[in-house]
């Protein structure tokens, strides 16, 4: 579609500030951003839209339309509601770069003017189907949430028989249209997602087609903030933060003007994903505020005060402040310099929810702030679980990652790993800074374990296991060197498995009989192998000293 025609339409209350002999430009498409610098979500021939938060004073005006024509923008969108008229440097600046540029009345959603170029858009190609995605209208008009995703899912049930979800990046169940049935299993949902996560990562072309048992599903993603995949710089910024659509169909053989409407409706999703995004502010300033106040030592009686306006918003109707704990979370890649504190702190509130629900009122609850390349969770515990402690019905690192570990484990491809430390419950605000250092200590042990996806509980830290993430590699090799090199040329030469044999003499406690019933060895050879051990190694397996430098070696090792 033109520039022109959006002007024409009276009803997106745009008001032309400069550009008019650009206004027969093709618009292909739309992005809402506050981003100082949107170019690397940017793909060329969108409308942005803009609230203009990223501007503080007059000198950040020329980088940011400078970046906008660089990635090549139709033009830009500017709304009133914020900062009243529109700054005279962004009009000259525009000018200056031949950039069109609209004032948006304060009186209409950005949400409208997105849903009617999508819908344009969408519909100059999609021919007769056209018709559907103006029905999609609904989404941005029934209510104040706009109907949500359902609305479209059901839109799409009814006028195209598709049955269709929308799962977040863990496989969690977000929506599901009327007309789709039942609800999709889990272990469904987290095959779905594992999938669109594992295609991502390896940049095949969407969208992405799995079939389980007698059904087919064809995957899209749906990305926030206009992103797109020539506009990320490192897929791994957002591939743990996307949902995706889930169709039960075979996409392979669509016609174009189906696969251009289910892009569309992504769009349209992702309004509301990005809708439900910006009601997270709030409680991730909560968690930042109350962070900063345990990080810089601040009084009990202050850290008190915030958690009491904390407590109703994630748990409204609470009579007073529950107890808490604290989750830790790390994202790394190998390699990169990916900002990954962002990506954890996403990946953080979709991990507390737990996959059986449904819904996006259960991560209502969840207040996660980051700092440096940590993510941090202050989670209510309601009064039946602070009976406990927090130890029956509050989060377990166990079993926080089962339902997720599969579909995480596809997004990360190798490179990348997630560790989570889990505090115990506290129920004072004294007690939150040990509770996030707790927390802390918890994610260090996790991440000296093996694996992509790891999670450490408070119980952990009573163990030696606190210890060893601690020691400096370089120290951990030459002390299980020293002591196990020797066992392991002996084992390569002679096949005498004097290894294997350590270790279940350390587990049976030095007791020769249930060592050599484990091993189905005559008594007098297990003898000859720990003898063989001793010699090899100038310890004393009698020695609690030595028994204890052997059990550390094997545990490092």
């Amino acid at each position: 579609m033109r520039l022109r025609a959006l002007l024409d339409t009276g009803a997106l209350g745009l008001r032309l500030l400069g550009g008019e002999d650009e206004l027969d430009r093709t618009v292909r498409g739309v992005m809402t951003t506050d981003l100082r610098d949107p170019s690397r979500y940017l793909s060329g021939g969108e409308l942005v839209l803009t609230g203009l938060a990223w501007r503080r004073n007059a000198a950040d005006t020329e980088p940011f339309v400078r970046l906008l024509v660089g990635a090549g923008v139709a033009a830009l969108a500017a709304g009133e509601a914020e900062l009243g008229a529109i700054p005279d440097d962004l009009v000259t600046a525009c000018a200056r770069h031949r950039l069109p540029l609209f004032a948006v009345n304060e009186s209409v959603a950005f949400a409208t003017i997105t849903e009617h170029v999508v819908r344009q858009v969408s519909g100059e190609r999609a021919g007769d189907l056209a018709a559907v995605v103006d029905r999609h209208r609904r989404m941005m008009t029934s209510g104040p949430a706009g109907g949500g995703p359902d609305v479209v899912l059901d839109l799409l049930g009814s006028d195209l028989d598709l049955r269709a979800w929308v799962l977040s990046p863990t496989g969690r169940l977000i929506a599901g249209s009327k007309v789709s049935g039942p609800a999709l299993p889990v272990e469904v949902c987290a095959r779905l997602a594992a999938e669109q996560l594992a295609a991502a990562r390896t940049g095949r072309r969407g969208p992405h087609r799995l079939t389980l048992g007698a059904s087919t599903y064809s995957l899209f993603p749906i990305r926030g903030g206009g992103r797109s995949p020539q506009g990320a710089r490192d897929v791994r910024e957002t591939v743990l933060s996307d949902w995706l659509l889930a169709v039960e169909a075979d996409a392979g053989d669509w016609p174009d003007e189906r696969l251009d409407l289910l892009q569309g409706v992504t769009q349209l999703i992702a309004v509301e994903r990005d809708r439900r995004d910006a009601a997270r502010t709030v409680r991730r300033r909560l968690a930042q505020e109350v962070l900063e106040l345990v990080q810089t030592g601040a009084a009990p009686a202050e850290i008190a005060a915030r958690l009491r306006v904390a407590a109703p918003v994630l748990l409204p109707g609470l009579g007073a402040a529950p107890h808490w704990q604290v989750v830790v979370a790390r994202v790394e890649w190998d390699g990169t310099d990916i900002e990954a504190g962002p990506v954890a702190q996403s990946l953080l509130e979709e991990i507390l929810v737990d996959p059986r629900t449904t819904g996006p009122e259960p991560s209502d609850r969840i207040a996660v702030a980051h700092s440096g390349d940590e993510a941090i969770a202050l989670v209510p515990l309601p009064a039946v679980s602070a009976e406990h402690d927090g130890s029956e019905s509050g989060i377990h690192a166990d079993v926080l990652l089962d339902g997720v570990r599969d579909p995480l484990a596809a997004g990360l491809d190798g490179d990348g790993r997630v560790t989570l430390g889990v505090s115990a419950a506290v129920h004072s605000a004294e007690g939150l800074r040990g509770a996030l250092e707790e927390a802390r200590h918890a994610r260090r042990v996790a991440a000296a374990r093996p694996g992509r996806v790891c999670a450490a509980g408070h119980q952990e830290l009573a163990s030696h296991v606190l210890l060893l993430p601690f020691v400096p590699d370089d120290v951990r090799r030459a002390f299980t060197a020293r002591l196990l090199d020797p066992l392991r040329d002996y084992d390569r030469r002679h096949r005498a498995e004097l290894i294997p044999t350590l270790e279940a003499f350390l587990e049976c406690d030095g007791s020769w009989t249930r060592c050599a019933t484990r091993l189905h060895l005559h008594v007098n050879t297990l003898r000859y192998r720990v003898g063989r051990i001793e010699q090899l190694t100038s310890r004393d397996l009698s020695r609690l000293e030595d028994k204890l430098d052997f059990f550390l070696a094997l545990r490092m090792s």
